[in-house]
């Protein structure tokens, strides 16, 4: 079944079509961010029981190593499937990348052993990096310009929305286990069959793809040769740079946070560290989905460097503050409604700034590479939990040294290209 996608070249209309496009892009990471935080939520009781110990600088430690490798594992699989992606669809590229990290992740419920968790969960990030290319891609060529920007952040809306799902699921099947928290996971599987089904490639990439192959050249639509030409060099070195200083920034704090949060709540008398993390993360989405919106307007106002120059210093300065003044529980809860109002929401703005850089024939390729070099640079960061730990001395002021990471951002956007009102390069 196929629906026109004659708007898809800027007529300000909206067809079925672009509808379909935005359910399937607004379903497929809202469980790429479920099944990817899934493990975040359930990194200390189930590290704590594959290993048998009960010290929070060992399970940081070892929970670190694994989210280092899904995290790694992400990042490849982005880049991998960015090319995919480039070379053979983005619909197609969609459902591969869904069926695998919703089987993997699903199955470490199962494992019985903390390095089957990160063989599961590592080919899981395998999965999970691939779709976001493919997804952002999709959208970015069916929507007209006039709404491309409200698209792209509805779509970005549903990271907050799965990460919310997380937080549901581990509130409500945590206490059971949390091998009942993962197998979870499994449940996205269902939304492959509607992509299948009901959303074709778009008709700009089909073109696109014909043009390569009518001159001989459809090897090279996808090759990282293409995207370090000097045409394109710069942006691909400027997207590496934006992508990295917010995911270093973000991810930095969240391996920490749920242990300082357990910290907090043994500090205060509770025992119920599992409802208090769940509470936290999901406040945290409850900012994250204003930010979104609020990037409708603000990538309008400021243009897309001025918005992300905006959510990265608000990100810096709400990040030094939750760590490094906030040292009660109820206080960080509410908190973290303007945390993740910058740090979370701040990824709404090279989510539509990095498919807007790149032209048709590379924009998988170019924007997957970006998004997921950061991805696996990124990956560094949980591994170095326990030396962090031992260099600072607390989870606050590790968690808070990360926060350098969001001043490379703050300089590196203004050497790409401002892209508000630009029509995609085909």
């Amino acid at each position: 079944m196929s629906f026109t996608t004659a708007a898809a070249a800027g007529s300000p209309s909206i067809t079925r079509y672009q509808w379909l496009t935005l359910v399937s892009a607004f379903l497929g990471w809202a469980f790429d961010s479920m099944d990817l935080n899934l493990f975040t939520l359930v990194m200390v009781p189930s590290v704590a029981e594959l290993t048998g110990t009960r010290d929070p600088g060992a399970i940081a430690h070892m929970g670190g190593l694994i989210l280092a490798i899904k995290l790694l594992c992400w990042g490849i699989g982005g880049i991998f499937f960015g090319v995919i992606a480039d070379r053979f669809g983005r619909a197609r590229t969609m459902i591969i990348t869904i069926i695998i990290y919703a089987t993997f992740t699903g199955l470490s419920g199962l494992a019985q052993s903390w390095t089957q968790l990160a063989v599961l969960q590592g080919i899981a990030g395998f999965g999970i990096g691939g779709e976001w290319a493919a997804g952002a891609a999709l959208l970015a060529e069916t929507w007209p310009e006039k709404h491309r920007a409200r698209a792209m952040q509805v779509m970005q809306m549903a990271f907050a929305v799965g990460f919310f799902f997380a937080a549901l699921a581990n509130l409500m099947l945590g206490p059971i286990s949390w091998r009942w928290v993962l197998a979870a996971g499994a449940l996205p599987a269902v939304v492959s069959l509607i992509i299948r089904h009901y959303v074709p490639e778009p008709e700009r990439w089909r073109q696109a793809r014909a043009r390569e192959e009518a001159r001989g050249d459809a090897g090279a639509m996808a090759t990282f040769k293409a995207i370090f030409a000097p045409d394109l060099r710069r942006k691909t070195i400027v997207g590496v740079l934006v992508s990295s200083a917010m995911m270093i920034g973000c991810w930095g704090g969240l391996a920490l946070l749920p242990n300082w949060i357990n910290q907090l709540v043994r500090a205060s008398g509770g025992a119920n560290g599992v409802q208090a993390v769940s509470y936290a993360f999901m406040l945290m989405m409850v900012g994250a989905l204003a930010g979104y919106v609020s990037l409708i307007w603000f990538t309008e106002w400021l243009g897309r460097r001025g918005a992300y120059f905006l959510f990265c210093l608000g990100a810096l300065a709400s990040s030094l503050y939750l760590f490094m003044a906030i040292t009660d529980l109820n206080t960080l809860l509410w908190f973290m409604l303007v945390y993740g109002f910058f740090v979370i929401g701040g990824f709404g703005t090279f989510a539509l700034y990095l498919p807007e850089l790149f032209p048709t024939r590379v924009r998988a390729t170019g924007q997957g590479f970006a998004w997921n070099a950061a991805r696996c640079i990124t990956a560094a960061g949980p591994l170095l939990v326990g030396t962090m730990l031992a260099t600072f001395g607390s989870f606050p002021a590790a968690a808070a040294a990360t926060t350098a990471a969001y001043l490379v951002g703050l300089v590196a956007i203004w050497f790409g290209p401002e892209t508000k009102g630009q029509p995609l390069e085909d």
